[in-house]
């Protein structure tokens, strides 16, 4: 459970602003994150246990604005709470503390290594991921894990999330017919998950491939069909050679049945 000083008085999510108003300053604020989401609505199509919000206010006081994240992932929560869906997400009605948030750096930094990094620290969320493409020296991803109330820089990439049961790191691929670096998920052997379309085209060749192995089969089918007529076709020449000759060597006053 969640311990704030609080006031008496706490607004429901429906009473609070649902963002802080400001629009994304690069379109990879949304199609990142939402990459992530969509992979993570095939990978746990039957869990509802979790929640990924995208430009979403998290409120930790009624009297503060919310921060907001690019992305953000909360384990241990209601998927859905009505066919409404949530406005924003706060802190005192669901008890949980986001375990992973994301910030994409846009060419307007809005300070992602310092004054975000102290707010999640002080949050408590376990994992703080910052992407940023624009870095030349620099990894363009970095993992911090809360340890002892610090975060930690995570190395690797991919980076395995144990308490997520996923492994975050970015590569080269297309989204949304864009060729360029994207996020994704990993499994713990370091494979990444496939993005929807991928996953589409994927069950197209393999529709395709068994459509092909079907047709081999009924083209190797057709041809022991074929052979096996034109068997039963030379056993019934055979038969009527058999019958020919019989007929001959009766007509010569033999009787076949008494060759020997």
């Amino acid at each position: 459970m969640l311990e704030y000083n609080l006031p008496r008085y706490l607004p429901s999510a429906e009473e609070l602003p649902d963002s802080d108003e400001r629009p994304v300053d690069n379109e990879l604020q949304e199609l990142i994150p939402g990459l992530l989401k969509a992979i993570l609505l095939i990978l746990w199509a039957e869990r509802m246990d979790w929640l990924f919000g995208i430009d979403m206010g998290i409120y930790y006081h009624p009297d503060k604005p919310p921060i907001v994240p690019d992305g953000f992932l909360s384990l241990g929560v209601e998927r859905f709470y009505d066919e409404e869906l949530r406005p924003s997400y706060v802190l005192w009605d669901e008890n949980v503390v986001p375990i992973f948030v994301l910030e994409v750096v846009s060419q307007n930094y809005r300070k992602e290594y310092t004054t975000k990094l102290d707010e999640y620290e002080a949050l408590g969320v376990l994992y703080y991921v910052i992407y940023s493409s624009r870095r030349r020296r620099k990894p363009h991803l970095e993992v911090h894990k809360l340890v002892n109330g610090k975060y930690e820089l995570q190395e690797g990439n991919p980076v395995w999330l144990p308490e997520i049961g996923l492994g975050i790191g970015c590569e080269r691929g297309n989204y949304c017919g864009v060729t360029r670096e994207w996020m994704y998920w990993y499994d713990e052997q370091g494979q990444r998950y496939l993005t929807p379309a991928e996953q589409v085209k994927q069950e197209i060749q393999r529709a395709q491939q068994e459509a092909q192995r079907a047709q081999q089969e009924a083209q190797r089918a057709q041809q022991e069909a074929q052979r096996a007529q034109q068997e039963a076709q030379r056993a019934q020449q055979a038969e009527q050679r058999v019958q020919q000759l019989t007929e001959q060597l009766r007509a010569l006053g033999i009787d076949p049945d008494n060759l020997g």
